[in-house]
């Protein structure tokens, strides 16, 4: 497949994430009120989509209440700055097993969710996009899973499509590309689909080129999509994406760092991708355009 640049970027800041991070940055937003202040300087930067987790907001660790999802959403929805809202759906599939030796019982951590359950905060927020991750993955920690089974991925991305939310596929590795399609094919995603490559994450694809082109070339030519590394390859990803002819996902859930010895926020890093999307000749897009391209609906919550 030859390579043809797009000329028409949208950025897509990712803005905490559910990452231990929270104490190896002091701008890692952590309440609700720190996430969407967070997310509307992104939107100021440049950023036409704010990709939101949320945490506990004495401890910074992740977490799912409805509330403070609510809560983000409102703060965003009344900012004087208009943003794609894209919340996450991911949490709620942990697994953690007990050694080795002795996988069972489950081990503290396991939080394991009914598929209604992981979307109480996108049937109450109504955002215009959610993410769904098409697979079940290894991550660097030893015994835990990050656990999609087809048949969760199915009820939820049907309940997404009910509800008339854009869901965002997260794409690990070639194998959840695959099923994705599948899922476009039977009906429970529409087409055409939205597609996040998230690069460089232990054990899924790793963001060498020759993998990240095995990616695009598995993503149907009518689908939009993006694409992302973590830690220090985060903004060569943004030329990558760009000359490969996706869209860029910067934050500081991917990486932490505006350069050696200086720690990144959002906005900084949202700067730093326009200027490289500029500098390549093509032109940052804002949220209209965004939603005119994957046909969004601008929502508030009910």
């Amino acid at each position: 497949m030859p390579l043809e640049m797009n000329r028409d970027v949208f950025i897509t800041c990712a803005v905490t994430g559910s990452g231990s991070s929270q104490d190896r940055s002091p701008h890692v937003p952590r309440s609700p009120r720190q996430i969407a202040e967070s997310a509307i300087a992104a939107a100021r930067a440049g950023a036409a989509i704010v990709h939101c987790h949320v945490r506990d907001p004495d401890t910074g660790t992740p977490a799912r209440d409805p509330k403070l999802y609510r809560e983000v959403t409102e703060r965003i929805r009344d900012a004087d700055i208009d943003v794609v809202l894209n919340l996450t759906a991911g949490m709620g599939g942990d697994l953690v097993f007990g050694s080795p030796s002795s996988p069972l019982p489950l081990a503290e951590g396991t939080d394991m969710a009914s598929a209604e359950e992981r979307m109480t905060h996108i049937v109450d927020c109504l955002p215009e996009i959610c993410t769904l991750d098409c697979g079940t993955m290894n991550f660097a920690e030893a015994d835990y899973v990050m656990t999609n089974t087809p048949g969760m991925l199915r009820t939820m991305g049907a309940m997404m499509t009910g509800l008339g939310v854009k869901p965002e596929i997260e794409a690990f590795d070639t194998g959840h590309l695959w099923l994705a399609k599948q899922l476009v094919s039977e009906g429970v995603l529409a087409s055409p689909a939205l597609v996040q490559l998230c690069m460089g994450i232990p054990w899924g694809a790793p963001d060498d080129l020759n993998t990240f082109m095995a990616m695009v070339n598995n993503v149907p030519e009518d689908w939009n999509w993006s694409a992302f590394s973590i830690g220090r390859n985060e903004m060569p990803y943004v030329a990558a994406a760009v000359l490969a002819g996706g869209n860029v996902r910067v934050g500081l859930e991917d990486n932490l760092w505006l350069e050696k010895g200086k720690l990144a926020t959002n906005e900084a890093l949202v700067e730093r991708a326009v200027t490289i999307v500029e500098a390549m000749g093509a032109r940052v897009i804002g949220p209209d355009e965004v939603r005119e391209r994957l046909a969004l609906t601008k929502r508030a919550p009910r």
